[in-house]
Order: C-alpha cells, then structure tokens, then sequence
C-alpha cells in the first residue's frame, strides 16, 4: 500500500469476481486437511481475511506484465488474490507440505487462473535468481514471516534486480526500520541497506485479527520502488561501513569506523575527505553518506 499521493490502503476493490478467495472457514479446513498447526519457528501468520488481501494487491498497482514473486505463501490467500492482476506468480514457499499443496488450491478456487503460478519450494534466504525461469520476477508482494523479513528482503532485491517494486507485510515494528529516514531512533542498518536499493515507505497497519492465529504484535506494510546505488562504490566496502557505524551507534563516527577503516586517525581522515563530520554518528547519515566513506577509504583495511 502507499501514503498519500501514492494510493491508499482503502483502494477500491478490483477484479472480485476473478478468483475465489480464502474465507476463515477455508483457512482452518485446508490446515486441518494438512495437519498444520502455524509455529513461529516459521513465522506462520494466516491472513483469512479476503477484503485485506484484495486492498493490498490493488494498492501494489500491479500490471498485467508484472511477474509477481510471493515469499511465504502459506494456504495461499495472497496467492489468490495476486494471480488475477498479473502475468504470473512465482510463490517460494519452505514448507513441502504447503509447497505441494498450493498448485491444488490454486486450481480449486481459481481454475482459469492456475497455470500463472509456478511455486518454487525454497527457502527465500537461499534462492538464488538462476531459480527463476525468465521472466524473472518484477514485483515482490508477500506475507512475509516476521523472523526473517529483514533479511529477505534485502536479500531479494540483491539478487533479482528485476524486482522494481514491492509491497510487503511485515512487523510494524521492522516495517518503521525499513522505512525510517536519518536522525530518528528507528534509522539503522536496515534502513541504510534497504536505501541503497529503494525507495522505501510505510504505507498503512494491517490489524490483527486478518490473521489466525492472530499475532501478538502489531503489523505494517511497507512499499518500495527500486532505485539506482547512489554510488560506484562496491556495495560490500559501503554495508561495512554501515554495519561499523551502527555497531557502535552511541559512539562517534571516528571511534565507531576505527576498526573497519583500520585506526581512529585514519577513520578521521576518510570522514574528512567525504565531507562528514568526525564527530557525528551513523544515525546522521544517509546511504549516500556511506557511499562517499566508503569511497574515500578506497580499498578496506587489511
């Protein structure tokens, strides 16, 4: 979903008619049928609400080229939501059993639609983009588990530059972290990191009683449109900066990058010769601001 002046959570809904939606009574037959009890070893959060699914798919202003990538489909209430407003759905799940079971789902509740899902049973953390037959994903729009949607997504944008644009769910609190802008508490590495790839903005709650079994912490949407690196700096030399300045986010810039770029005096200098400020701290600093660091040290300290 987006903020004003980029679509709303409350987006009419859009093609109703064109795939049967998961209601709570299909929710708790198809995990009955499974056998599945959702665990947060997995991050398993069902959305049963087919209004929420609707809204969220017509906020992430898909076209019809758009090759959807879906992390954590689950039972498949996205999924089917998705299959409708795009060319395809490549749904990478890491459950076999929820993996085999979405392709019979898809085609129970949307049989004209069911052959633009191809689901890839991985875990997203481990895909790499030679798993993707072409077209490669364009679009990221998910449920993501909470355990790990920090490191999904960065890990997704890396690998698939194709992906330009997102809508993911996630954690209000992670969802505040991806999003937040320099000088707030929030402002920290995934921030920084999420910055160098996109454009990332929150873009409305999700409350809790769209999922079952329902969470015990408050949920958030964040959206992203892919953006160029503000630098030519290699991306590594900049996330190593980045992670020694927040490491130590309470210490100046000068003690915090002093191992990383190899003593507290050549730290300044680096500082100095990119134009920031000795004694000011990570928080203070936009990606670009690390790229030009990152710049400035050259090659890292052996």
């Amino acid at each position: 979903m987006r903020e004003a002046g980029a679509g709303s959570f409350d987006l009419v809904e859009q093609h109703a008619n064109q795939a049967r939606l998961l209601g709570p009574a299909d929710v708790r037959r198809l995990a009955g049928e499974l056998g599945i009890r959702p665990t947060k070893r997995l991050g398993q959060n069902f959305v049963h609400d087919s209004n929420t699914v609707r809204r969220i798919v017509g906020a992430a202003e898909l076209t019809a080229e758009d090759v959807v990538l879906e992390v954590g489909p689950g039972l498949g209430s996205l999924t089917l939501a998705l299959l409708p407003e795009a060319a395809g759905v490549v749904a990478v799940e890491i459950d076999p059993v929820l993996a085999e079971r979405l392709p019979r789902t898809a085609a129970e509740f949307a049989p004209e639609l069911c052959d633009r899902l191809r689901v890839l049973p991985a875990d997203a953390l481990r895909v790499r983009a030679a798993d993707f037959a072409e077209p490669r994903p364009t679009a990221l729009v998910a449920n993501l588990p909470y355990n790990v949607a920090v490191p999904v997504v960065l890990h997704l944008l890396a690998e698939l530059p194709s992906l330009r644009t997102g809508l993911v769910m996630v954690q209000s609190e992670v969802a505040d972290r991806l999003a937040a802008k320099p000088g707030g508490r929030t402002y920290g590495v995934p921030s920084v990191k999420a910055a160098w790839y996109a454009d990332v903005r929150r873009a409305g709650p999700v409350p809790r009683n769209v999922f079952w079994p329902v969470p015990n912490v408050d949920s958030g949407l964040v959206a992203f449109s892919r953006v160029d690196p503000p630098s030519a700096a290699p991306r590594a030399q900049v996330f190593a900066a980045v992670d020694a300045a927040f490491a130590q986010r309470r210490k100046t810039l000068r003690a915090a990058l002093s191992g990383w770029a190899g003593s507290a005096a050549r730290a300044e200098e680096v500082l100095r010769a990119a134009g920031v400020d000795p004694a000011a701290r990570g928080e203070q600093l936009t990606v670009a601001d690390f790229a030009r660091v990152a710049e400035a040290a050259g090659e890292p300290a052996s």
